[in-house]
């Protein structure tokens, strides 16, 4: 949620499936590109949402279908949820506090990452994926500017950065937009944030640490600015922001461009 790209690529396409899916691309992409991208994105909400009593997912919050009998992706996602949970120190789950499985942190961003691949392979020139807000581009590089929503205002601006090469995904979390949809664990103070951004190398670790960061606060917040390779911009309950020197560098290169 609440991430765009503030100077776009010529074109634009709309992707339907999961929430408000878009790719920008410098230069024209083929039909069966653009099928493919549609392809990845509708199979992980076919299998994974529990808005559909006809998914894998929904089946197994049913108890019709055994986790260990489920299709090698939902295993693939559960197996990655579980170690993302060890690597947050239980911040991030794939479990409910009721005790539901739900796969719906990992799925986006898996589900993204796969689409990467496809366009990596078959297109030319720059490119910009948007699934709910986070964002995803070319190896070449980020558009002039990617932009924050403010989590007070979704009218308006935040901020805009421009990460640095080799940074390749921008995921924002929180309840500003979406309501109290990520849960906390509880044993864990309520979190100061009300949005978390976070810049990484790769999808599934910014949407998967912006969520952990939510849910998690300032412990979280300090154990994964310290053991993992991210920037990440906080927007504390009341107002206040936090920067690590990663973004203040991305905010100062966008104000430059």
């Amino acid at each position: 949620m609440g991430n765009h790209p503030a100077h776009r690529p010529e074109r634009r396409r709309p992707v339907r499936a999961l929430p408000v899916a878009s790719l920008a691309t410098e230069r024209a992409i083929g039909g069966a590109v653009l099928a493919a991208v549609r392809e990845a994105l509708a199979d992980a909400d076919a299998r994974f949402s529990l808005f559909r009593p006809d998914s894998e997912l929904s089946r197994i919050a049913r108890g019709s279908l055994a986790l260990a009998d489920a299709s090698a992706p939902l295993r693939e996602a559960y197996l990655e949820a579980t170690v993302w949970r060890s690597r947050t120190d239980g911040a991030f789950t794939a479990h409910r506090p009721d005790g539901l499985l739900d796969l719906s942190g990992v799925v986006k961003a898996r589900a993204m990452r796969h689409a990467v691949r496809v366009l990596e392979g078959e297109t030319e020139g720059g490119w910009v994926l948007g699934v709910g807000g986070d964002l995803v581009w070319s190896a070449g590089g980020p558009p002039d500017a990617l932009g924050i929503v403010d989590p007070a205002a979704r009218d308006r601006m935040l901020t805009a950065l421009r990460p640095t090469p080799g940074r390749r995904a921008l995921a924002t979390s929180g309840s500003a937009e979406r309501g109290n949809h990520i849960w906390t664990r509880a044993d864990l103070p309520r979190s100061p944030y009300l949005q978390v951004s976070v810049v990484a190398d790769d999808i599934v670790t910014a949407d998967v640490l912006a969520t952990a960061i939510v849910a998690g606060g300032e412990r979280t917040l300090d154990e994964i600015c310290a053991r993992e390779d991210v920037d990440v911009l906080t927007v504390d309950r009341d107002g206040s922001l936090r920067a690590t020197p990663g973004i203040r560098s991305a905010i100062e290169r966008a104000a430059a461009a």
